[in-house]
């Protein structure tokens, strides 16, 4: 696999780069700088400062323009800066020409994911996936510097007359993108007997933005011990777990968290992860209502999860974990101006469009336990119907056992 971005024996500072365009404004911008610090962190990099520049679009040689770029330059001279992260894919002309001015490492906000991917695969099926999305990124941004590739690939006369090192780069990283591929259908195999092999038991899957606190219910649910953390991506593997409520039993799987601007190549990777949420009988989604922007994570979530399960009809539960976490500050009485989401209560966003909304909401805490009785009583509603729909006979003992007591 190839090495990790980040050094994991030191903290490495960090400068962030992002752009206020015609479709983003700078509150919109600034928000997704603040993630991107949040991916840093999660990578162990220190933010030091945040740029933003006003353009119609990203320079095509530099990303920002020439005045920018020297005030950057300038920043990371005078404060022993290592590295500096762009909140946009950069093509390989844009990196190169960064790293000239700038005399420090670039990454990308695709290179930064793929990077806190691979520190977070434990499994030979995540780490293979991470693996394969890496190699995909590389390969349209191949330079001179992967010369070391050749050393990767033997065997003779597999190197054309006159072909030019970054030729054969290009070919070895081919090779290894179909090998990881055909490792992944092998995977893909064995994950879909493993989900046969699991009978008929209702499939619930926890779906969600990135640390919205899918594994902190998947353990208060299950009563199990999954990983979790305040940090980006915490769970890659996929998890399942046999969760028995009123005796009822289904399947429950805490999934990988989405989150903006993903690459698409990543979700690709990712397919055997997602066939757990394409096969579910019941998505729950789980927000964190604590966040200013919870609303676009909802719609974040829901792109994705039509890229994946396509014209699908699924049952969907909505989660708004973390009101432990909720703060506001009400409105004073003569101010006229209209609300925002930091002047509104919890009680009053409950009464507002999700009162409304179609399907089952709840609003719970999992670290607290606050509304989880509920949302189990929801989850064993949902379940049984799907449940009834293949032993239709469990219905006919369990009403005749009820009625003998």
């Amino acid at each position: 696999m190839i090495d990790n971005i980040l050094n994991e024996a030191e903290v490495e500072r960090a400068v962030l780069v992002g752009l206020v365009t015609p479709t983003q404004n700078e509150a919109k911008a600034t928000e997704y700088l603040d993630e991107l610090a949040f991916l840093a962190d999660t990578a162990g990099a220190e933010t030091v400062k945040t740029f933003l520049q006003k353009a119609d679009y990203p320079n095509p040689r530099t990303y920002v323009g020439k005045g920018k770029l020297e005030e950057i330059r300038a920043f990371i001279e005078d404060n022993d800066i290592g590295m500096a992260i762009f909140d946009d894919d950069l093509t390989s002309k844009q990196v190169v020409n960064i790293e000239r001015e700038l005399k420090v490492k670039i990454l990308d906000r695709t290179s930064l994911i793929l990077d806190i991917f691979a520190r977070r695969a434990r499994t030979a099926n995540a780490k293979t996936q991470v693996e394969l999305a890496q190699y995909q990124y590389l390969l349209p941004r191949l330079t001179r510097m992967w010369t070391h590739l050749e050393r990767q690939r033997g065997g003779i006369g597999m190197r054309g007359p006159g072909e030019t090192q970054i030729e054969t780069d290009r070919r070895i990283i081919l090779d290894k993108i179909s090998r990881l591929k055909k490792e992944l259908q092998d995977i893909d195999k064995q994950k879909s007997v493993q989900r046969k092999n699991r009978g008929k038991l209702t499939r619930v899957a926890l779906v969600g933005y990135t640390n919205a606190g899918k594994s902190t219910l998947m353990n208060v649910l299950s009563k199990s011990d999954v990983f979790a953390e305040n940090k980006l991506f915490a769970t890659l593997d996929t998890t399942v777990r046999k969760v028995i409520i009123d005796n009822l039993p289904f399947l429950l799987t805490d999934t990988v968290g989405f989150i903006r601007k993903l690459p698409h190549h990543l979700v690709n990777s990712f397919k055997s992860t997602l066939d757990e949420v394409r096969e579910a009988d019941i998505l729950v989604h789980v927000v964190d209502i604590s966040h200013p922007n919870f609303e676009e994570q909802i719609e974040v979530v829901n792109k994705t999860l039509r890229d994946i399960c396509g014209d699908q009809e699924k049952p969907v539960i909505m989660v708004f974990n973390k009101i432990d976490a909720f703060t506001y500050t009400p409105k004073d009485e003569d101010d006229l101006t209209p609300a925002t989401r930091e002047n509104v209560s919890l009680e009053e966003l409950e009464r507002s469009w999700m009162s409304r909304m179609p399907g089952d909401c709840v609003f719970i805490s999992a670290r607290t336990g606050a509304g989880v009785d509920k949302l189990k009583q929801l989850l064993y509603e949902r379940a049984r119907e799907v449940h009834l729909t293949r032993f239709p006979y469990n219905d006919f003992l369990y009403q005749n056992y009820t009625d003998m007591e």
